[in-house]
């Protein structure tokens, strides 16, 4: 499939400088997001993945269809103050400032394999945020999963030696 073809490029979003990729036109085509959701679980199916991790928001919007998908659970990363439980928190650099998120103490029990999926790859910043808060609580990150990366941000090389899988790279 022509994946870069299904994502809109839109300039100075969310501020000047920024070229935001736009995953809305994936998601409103049902045969492209199927097959991106299908080609993001052949990658993993093999794995024995417990959990699938997705950050707010659009990581809830890949992540738990392919938890669904993997018959595996979900686990939510939300921004501060939309979690009711007991929680762990993190700060992280992105690719236009700094951010907050937090992930319940519970969410993840010792020794679970875990996935991390989310729509973007960018500086690699939110995704080491989340490895972070997962092996602080006692899990195993053995992958992670991605609609688009943006090579020339880096984020392979912030998240280290950790399996990465991106559908489309710009």
């Amino acid at each position: 499939m022509e994946w870069d073809n299904l994502i809109r490029s839109v300039y100075d979003f969310p501020k000047k400088g920024i070229q935001f990729r736009d995953i809305t036109t994936l998601l409103k085509n049902g045969p492209a997001l199927r097959e991106a959701i299908d080609t993001l679980v052949d990658i993993y199916k093999d794995e024995r993945i417990d959990l699938v991790v997705g950050p707010e928001a659009r990581g809830f919007l890949v992540g738990a269809p392919v938890a669904y998908a993997l018959g595996s659970g979900f686990a939510p990363v939300r921004k501060p103050g939309k979690l009711p439980a007991e929680k762990l928190s993190y700060e992280y650099s992105l690719e236009y400032g700094t951010d907050k998120l937090e992930m319940h103490l519970d969410a993840i029990a010792p020794g679970q394999r875990v996935l991390v999926a989310d729509d973007l790859l960018a500086t690699g910043g939110t995704t080491k945020a989340v490895i972070e808060m997962i092996e602080k609580l006692g899990g195993k990150v053995v992958g992670t999963a991605f609609l688009i990366e943006l090579s020339e941000l880096k984020g392979r090389e912030l998240i280290g030696d950790y399996p990465v899988y991106s559908l489309i790279v710009y």
